[in-house]
């Protein structure tokens, strides 16, 4: 599970590098198509990392790449 999280954290970096640093949640998770779950532990993995800012309310977080 550990290596398919890294993938997917990857994918939502690609993600975020090509809208301009920037998504909301839902977007991502569409965009990825991966279970939601899957995708918010990858998200957390990268908040956690400071690779991402999490701004906003839940459920729909705008997700941002740390400069």
């Amino acid at each position: 599970m550990i290596t398919e999280l890294g993938i997917v954290a990857g994918e939502i970096w690609h993600y975020l590098e090509n809208r301009n640093k920037t998504g909301m949640l839902d977007d991502i998770v569409t965009t990825i198509d991966k279970p939601r779950d899957i995708v918010l532990m990858s998200i957390g993995w990268l908040a956690r990392e400071g690779h991402v800012i999490l701004e906003g309310e839940s459920p729909n977080y705008k997700v941002n790449l740390r400069k």
